[in-house]
Order: structure tokens, then C-alpha cells, then sequence
């Protein structure tokens, strides 16, 4: 089946259609920009190339591209765990978040439509709130202090 004829299937997100600009491309386009500025970022990239090897970042790409092919366009691609390898991060905290965050923000809104990258910041919102929520309960650190990252915020 070829991309166009996938596309004429109407994916519903949140009780919206997704926009018809959304593609594969688009979604390779942000995964690669938003982990280029990952790996060049002062706060960050310490993080992420101490936890991946720079011969296992092709295959980390691929794999975010499959994460996100499945979250935006339905396409089930990806069939991992994403939060376990997060909770063995030593010091990852909101300053990471929000960072990443705000990463990612400049990136989608570089790269997409203002509906898609909204659309893309909404889902990164709630990952980012949810990994959140997930570490403090890891470190045995109270959940119900755990207020939501806001774009508003960032």
C-alpha cells in the first residue's frame, strides 16, 4: 500500500482529525532536528551520549521515529517501553524536562504547521509529565507534588 493510499484512512486525535500535512517525512524530519539539537545542547547532551553510544544513535532515531509514527499517525510500529531506560538516568530532573521541552517546542514549531505542532507539543507535554510522575515514584518521592510542565511555562 503506498503512503498516499495510507493517508486516505482519517486518523482522530483527541476528537480532532489530524491535518493531512502530517506525514512520515515530517515526523523524521522533527525526530532528526529535535535529537540534532539534543546532542549540541549544554545540558543535555551530557545526559543522552553517556546513555547511547554514538554508533547506536542511528538506531535510537529509527526507533523515535517508530515512537512517534505510532503516537501521531496510528501506524503501530513501535512496540517498546520508552520510560523504562529513563528511570536509570542518574539526576534527571524538571530542569532536563523542561529543557527537552523547550527543545522540542522550537523544533515543531520550526518545522511544522501551527495545528501539527501543537499537536506534537500536546503529546510531549503529557510524556514528559508522565515520565515525571513515573520517576518520583521510582525514587519513592511523593507524586502529589508533581505539577504538570505548562507550554505556557517553558
Amino acid at each position: 500500500m503506498s503512503e498516499d493510499t495510507k493517508r486516505k484512512t482519517t486518523i482522530v486525535i483527541d476528537g480532532r482529525v489530524l491535518p493531512g500535512q502530517l506525514d512520515e517525512q515530517m515526523i523524521r524530519d522533527v525526530v532528526h532536528g529535535f535529537y540534532a539539537e539534543i546532542r549540541s545542547d549544554a545540558l543535555l547532551a551530557p545526559l543522552f551520549n553517556k546513555a547511547i553510544a554514538p554508533h547506536d544513535w542511528p538506531p535510537h532515531l529509527t526507533k523515535m521515529c517508530d515512537f512517534w509514527s505510532s503516537l501521531m499517525l496510528r501506524t503501530g510500529r513501535y512496540d517498546g517501553r520508552p520510560l523504562p531506560p529513563h528511570l536509570t538516568l542518574p539526576g534527571l530532573g524538571e530542569q532536563h524536562f523542561r529543557r527537552w521541552l523547550s527543545l522540542f517546542r522550537a523544533t515543531v514549531n520550526n518545522l511544522c504547521p501551527p495545528e501539527i505542532a501543537a499537536l506534537f507539543m500536546e503529546r510531549a507535554l503529557r510524556i514528559a509529565h508522565s515520565f515525571r510522575l513515573a520517576l518520583a515514584h521510582n525514587r519513592g518521592e511523593s507524586t502529589l507534588t508533581v505539577e504538570p510542565i505548562t507550554a505556557e511555562s517553558l
